[in-house]
């Protein structure tokens, strides 16, 4: 048994030809934020504290689709949400229609710590942050010139879309070629850690899906859907929400690993592979005696890791 950590920065239609200024500056948040976790386990911080650290310094990153870099409803405006769960107790907290609150994660630790809920959203979250003194900045903040350029794609496609993903167009009157959206290269980020005493926890933070209606809710504070830990395993998911909603893909790796004895590399992959459809899902998950696994069926996730026993890995695409 060692400690162990994955984070991923999102996952969809990836195109392979991805330009080096729109993947580069990923990949390095990414390294950098692996860094910074496998600091605070070696530091024997808890794996509660790790993942709120290490989605923290996600959502504060705007090249990912989270807190800072956060997508736009189709009114223009911004509602983030985040889940945060500890394995070892079953605690969690979670909260969704943030407008104005910097670190989202961190205030669904707060829901978690200091209320009797487990999750809490739109006004009264925003109120709760108040109470809390948590750092809010004007909702403006949030609106960045290439989320707003997002939207108008969406809005001119007349399509919810994904984190990643390519736009259909028409080349002749027979078929069609994809081609990717030049400026919808970001993702919902999660980070999932175990430490060596087998404690497990699981985080993810969202803006959610690019022209979004007002209101939607997706699967990253869904207990169960895009956010779980148990006393075996931490999984955070990543993709279409109404698809890991509907394929209850977190919980499900645990419960296949409970109920039918599977290691968390067959029950991610069993997941993953037959519980939600194909371009839909990716995710990051530990297991209490160490093991990482980081399946998807997309083209591509943005995601790394890291173990005890000196594996490292920062991928995008299938190796």
């Amino acid at each position: 048994m060692g400690w162990a950590i994955a984070l991923h920065g999102g996952a969809g239609d990836i195109p392979l030809s991805l330009p080096p200024e729109r993947r580069l500056p990923r990949e390095a948040c990414l390294r950098h934020c692996l860094q910074v976790g496998v600091h605070a386990l070696k530091s024997k911080k808890s794996p509660l504290d790790v993942v709120e650290l290490v989605v923290q310094e996600l959502e504060n990153n705007p090249n990912f689709n989270a807190g800072r870099g956060s997508v736009l409803t189709t009114n223009g405006t911004v509602e983030m949400e985040a889940c945060i769960v500890d394995g070892k107790t079953m605690r969690c907290g979670a909260v969704s229609g943030l407008k104005t609150v910097v670190n989202p994660i961190y205030l669904a630790r707060l829901v978690m710590e200091k209320t009797p809920h487990i999750y809490l959203g739109f006004e009264g979250a925003e109120a709760f942050a108040r109470e809390q003194g948590v750092e809010t900045v004007d909702a403006s903040h949030f609106i960045t010139p290439e989320n707003v350029e997002r939207l108008k794609q969406a809005r001119e496609a007349n399509r919810v879309q994904i984190d990643y993903n390519a736009q259909p167009v028409q080349k002749d009157m027979k078929r069609e070629e994809l081609i990717p959206d030049g400026d919808s290269q970001i993702g919902t980020v999660g980070c999932v850690a175990v430490d060596n005493e087998g404690n497990l926890a699981a985080a993810t933070s969202t803006g959610g899906l690019v022209n979004k209606m007002v209101g939607r809710i997706g699967d990253t504070p869904i207990i169960g859907a895009g956010t779980y830990a148990n006393s075996l395993c931490a999984v955070s998911a990543t993709g279409k929400g109404e698809a890991i909603i509907r394929g209850t893909v977190a919980r499900d790796v645990a419960a296949l690993m409970e109920f039918k004895g599977m290691s968390l590399e067959q029950a991610a992959a069993l997941v993953v592979g037959d519980r939600v459809p194909k371009g839909n899902v990716g995710l990051i998950a530990v297991s209490a005696t160490g093991e990482v696994t980081m399946p998807f069926n997309t083209t591509g996730m943005f995601r790394a890791c890291a173990t005890e026993d000196g594996h490292s890995e920062i991928a995008i695409w299938d190796s």
